[in-house]
């Protein structure tokens, strides 16, 4: 979707207090608009969407706090770079060879 939005402008803002159960989201982001649009549809009790603005492209969403997550993931350590590289080197050459 073309919305006229440099990719700056194009924010995803997650606002939450102490106070109310709800985390609010309005987001650009199409993963993540979709992702919360099936949970809003399976699960619409704990999650509803608020707000659409089709010309933007923009969505709102209001989740309960417990169901939504950051994850914080440490950087690889060269070794485990290294390692993981070489699985997936071994891995493609052998799909290579299945396929030929």
């Amino acid at each position: 979707m073309r919305t006229g939005l440099t990719k700056q402008e194009k924010t995803t803002d997650i606002w939450f207090d102490e106070k109310d159960p709800l985390i609010h989201i309005r987001t650009h982001n199409t993963a993540l608009k979709k992702r919360l649009l099936a949970y809003s549809r399976r699960y619409p009790a704990i999650c509803q969407q608020t707000d659409a603005d089709p010309e933007t492209g923009c969505m709102e969403f209001d989740i309960e706090k417990g169901r939504f997550s950051f994850r914080l993931t440490a950087p690889y350590s060269e070794e485990r770079r290294r390692a993981a590289s070489e699985a997936a080197k071994a891995t493609a050459s052998n799909l290579t060879r299945n396929v030929v």
